[in-house]
């Protein structure tokens, strides 16, 4: 009992905080910023006044970690395994192209600037896979400082505003059809709202058909997420070897490397799959998880520091500038070489 006065304070402060997200959000015409965007950034700008109250802390903190993951699997409840199959070889193909340039080009160029290699991940997540639900499943899988998931939110939004302008008159530029323009959207832009606002700006086929490659790429969250635990598993032990401590040679514990709530988003997919969830629970369900997901980004917000987001300098921007604008350029080459533009 204890534990829920504990937590109340925060909780109603964050839910309240992505009420007012979303409602402004929802002021801007196709919604082309997220609600979870405003919730991240009015939680920076609260974080001086909040952080002065210890009644808030525990069930910010709670919300930052736990109704996050609980976001994220209630989120497998609205995809299906069907629907890699049904956007077709060609999007899984296009796919495959822009997850290794934005993985592949986001570990070099992180490298070339020098960053934290937590910082560039989330960055490349973000890009290649869904925005900020990429970066909000892999941040705690890889223990990153919520500083650097503001950031990484961040650096990729900002290019999804331009794209939301852009890529209409690009398509309409190149004589796009409806199927070319939606896959390019889909695969290229990262915010799933963003992806909907320049896919319905072409037409109503373009935007069902981007609709649907979006949700199939945000299913790459799953190997994405249990690939970097491994490697964040394996960071931690050379920082231990670096500092001197002894490791003593165990058998590896699943536990310490698998992310559980990802396992849970696995089996919501797979139930999703079966056919046996109604629309409407499935429709209702997608409603909460990004409630949720609002909810927890604006608890990261009102944890964050934005004097201390600043201090990561111009290159996470650059960064995530650069490997956005790869991406984009890579989805339509390789849609010319396979005949879809």
């Amino acid at each position: 009992m204890n534990k829920v006065k504990q937590y109340t304070a925060g909780v109603l402060l964050t839910a309240a905080l992505a009420v007012a997200a979303n409602q402004i959000s929802a002021w801007i015409p196709n919604s082309v910023i997220s609600g979870s965007v405003f919730a991240l950034l009015i939680g920076m700008l609260l974080n001086p006044l909040i952080s002065r109250y210890t009644i808030f802390k525990e069930g910010i903190q709670f919300v930052s970690k736990r109704i996050l993951k609980l976001s994220i699997i209630l989120l497998g409840l609205t995809l299906s395994f069907t629907q890699v199959l049904n956007v077709g070889k060609y999007s899984l193909i296009v796919m495959v192209f822009t997850l290794l340039t934005a993985f592949g080009g986001g570990y070099l160029i992180g490298k070339l600037f020098n960053m934290n290699w937590k910082l560039s991940s989330m960055i490349s997540a973000g890009t290649g896979i869904c925005g900020g639900s990429a970066i909000a499943a892999i941040a705690p899988t890889i223990e990153a400082e919520d500083r650097d998931v503001a950031y990484s939110i961040s650096a990729t939004f900002i290019f999804d505003i331009l794209m939301v302008i852009l890529f209409p008159i690009a398509g309409m530029y190149f004589g796009m059809s409806d199927l070319g323009f939606g896959l390019w959207t889909g695969t290229a832009v990262n915010d799933t709202s963003s992806v909907v606002a320049a896919g319905y700006a072409f037409s109503d086929a373009a935007g069902a058909y981007a609709v649907i490659v979006k949700l199939t790429r945000t299913l790459s969250i799953v190997p994405v997420v249990l690939i970097f635990s491994i490697i964040n598993a394996r960071m931690r032990r050379k920082e231990q070897l670096a500092n001197g401590e002894t490791i003593t040679r165990k058998k590896v514990s699943i536990r310490s490397i698998f992310p559980f709530f990802i396992l849970f988003f696995l089996v919501m997919v797979a139930i999703k799959s079966t056919g046996l969830v109604p629309e409407s629970v499935s429709n209702i369900t997608s409603i909460i998880s990004k409630f949720l997901m609002v909810m927890a980004l604006g608890s990261i917000g009102l944890k964050t520091n934005f004097y201390e987001v600043a201090k990561s300098g111009f290159k996470p921007m650059l960064h995530g500038f650069i490997i956005s604008s790869l991406v984009v350029v890579v989805s339509f080459v390789v849609q010319i070489v396979l005949g879809q533009v």
